[in-house]
C-alpha cells in the first residue's frame, strides 16, 4: 500500500501539459517552454504547487518551480558542473572533496526540480542510480579510508528513498567504526512535508547523532505542516540546520531574509548557510552580485540575533572548495566585478561576474568586513 507522500509524488505534474491542465501556465507559455522541458527535468510536488500565489506572476514560489526561457540562455562563465563534482568523484555515488567528509548520492530523484539547481544538468543527463552494487562499492570506499568521519547524504533528495532502503543505508553507514556523523541534505520539509511519517521519524531517531539540513529559500515555504515535521524531528533528537540560496526576485531583500532566518530559528532550525548562487547554466536571471550579497548580510547584523544569521558562503567554480564570502577569502581584483577567491584547498581563482551577466552596483567595492556574531 502506498503512503500519502508517495501518492502525492505520483500525482505531481511532470510535464508542461500537466501545468496547462491545472491552469498554472497558458498553452502559449507551454509552447514557448518546450525547449526547457526537453533539456531539464520538471517536477513539482502537490504541496509546493499549493504554495504558489496564482494572482502573482512574480510569486517567489512560482519562480523557483516553473520553468522560464531564461534557462536556455547559457553564458560564457556558466558551467554544467559548477562546483566540480566530477573532479572529486570517487566510486559510483560518491564525491570526496575534503579529507574528512564524503558526499553520497543514493538517488537523483527530487520532489521539486528547482529551476536554479546546481545539479540540474546531472539530474537530466546523469546515469541511473543502481543502489545495489553501486552502494556496495561506495561503502567499501568508506571502510577503506579512516580519515572519513562524516557522510553527507544528498542527491537528488535522499528522503525519497523508501523507508526500508533508507533504514538499510543508514544502518550500513553507522556500522563503519570511523564514521562519527551522518548528515542529510534535503528539500523535503519545504516541498513534501507529508514524507515525515511516524515511521520515518523513528528511523532517523535510531541513527543519532544525525543532522538534517533543510533547504528553504523564502518564508512562505515554512508551512504549518513543515513546522510540525521539524518539531517531530527535534523531539527525536535530530539536529536541525538550514541552508538557503540568495537569488534575485526570491530573497534578495533584507526584510525577507530577516523574516526567513527568524522564522527558521523560531521553528527550531538553526540557519547554517546562505549560499551565493552557483554558476549553473541558465541561471543568470537569479544571480545577484557578490557586493550586493555582502551588503545584505551586513544589514542583518544588529537587526536580528546573531544566532539567526547563517554563514554567507560560495563554492569556488571548478571544485576548489567552499569559502566565506564576507571574509579575507574573497578580495576585489578591480572595481568592475572581478574577484580573487582563495580556496581552502590552496587554490586561488579569478572570478569574473561580468561573464555571468551580473550587473554591478554603482558604488565601488568597499573593504570587506567580518561577521559580528553577537
Amino acid at each position: 500500500m502506498t503512503e500519502r507522500w508517495q501518492n502525492e509524488l505520483l500525482s505531481s505534474p511532470r510535464r508542461l501539459v500537466d501545468l496547462v491542465e491545472r491552469g498554472i501556465i497558458t498553452p502559449a507559455e507551454s509552447q514557448a517552454l518546450h525547449g526547457v522541458e526537453d533539456r531539464f527535468e520538471l517536477g513539482i510536488s502537490e504541496h509546493y504547487l499549493g504554495l504558489i500565489d496564482p494572482d502573482d506572476p512574480r510569486c517567489p514560489i512560482r519562480l523557483q518551480a516553473i520553468p522560464t526561457r531564461g534557462e536556455l540562455n547559457a553564458l560564457p562563465g556558466e558551467e554544467a558542473d559548477p562546483i566540480g563534482d566530477h573532479r572529486h568523484a570517487a566510486p559510483p555515488l560518491l564525491v570526496h572533496r575534503y579529507p574528512d567528509r564524503v558526499l553520497l548520492m543514493p538517488t537523483l530523484r527530487c520532489p521539486l526540480y528547482c529551476r536554479f539547481c546546481f545539479r540540474k544538468v546531472l539530474l537530466a543527463d546523469g546515469p541511473p542510480v543502481r543502489l545495489g552494487p553501486q552502494l556496495d562499492e561506495a561503502l567499501d570506499y568508506l571502510r577503506a579510508d579512516p580519515r572519513i568521519h562524516e557522510v553527507i547524504l544528498s542527491g537528488g533528495d535522499p528522503l525519497l528513498l523508501g523507508d526500508g532502503r533508507l533504514d538499510d543505508l543508514l544502518q550500513r553507514i553507522r556500522g563503519i567504526a570511523h564514521i562519527r556523523r551522518i548528515r542529510i541534505h534535503t528539500r523535503v520539509p519545504a516541498t513534501l512535508p507529508s514524507r515525515f511519517t511516524p515511521d520515518l521519524v523513528a528511523i532517523l531517531e535510531a541513527y543519532a547523532p544525525l543532522i538534517l539540513v533543510s533547504h528553504v529559500n523564502h518564508p512562505r515555504e515554512i508551512a504549518a505542516e513543515t513546522r510540525r515535521a521539524w518539531r517531530a524531528l527535534a523531539r527525536a533528537g535530530v539536529m536541525l540546520l538550514s541552508q538557503s540560496v540568495l537569488m534575485k526576485g526570491i530573497n534578495d531583500d533584507g526584510a525577507i531574509l530577516a523574516e526567513l532566518f527568524e522564522d527558521l530559528l523560531d521553528a527550531g532550525v538553526k540557519p547554517y548557510y546562505l549560499h551565493h548562487l552557483d554558476n549553473t547554466v541558465g541561471t543568470a536571471h537569479f544571480r545577484v552580485s557578490l557586493q550586493q550579497g555582502m551588503a545584505l548580510v551586513r544589514k542583518l547584523r544588529g537587526r536580528i540575533s546573531g544566532t539567526a544569521i547563517p554563514a554567507y558562503v560560495m563554492e569556488i567554480p571548478g571544485g576548489a572548495g567552499k569559502i566565506r564570502v564576507d571574509s579575507s577569502a574573497v578580495t576585489p581584483a578591480d572595481e568592475a566585478g572581478t574577484w580573487w577567491l582563495n580556496g581552502p584547498l590552496g587554490e586561488r581563482v579569478l572570478y569574473d561576474e561580468r561573464a555571468l551577466g551580473v550587473q554591478q552596483p554603482a558604488a565601488p567595492a568597499a573593504g570587506l568586513e567580518l561577521i559580528d556574531s553577537r
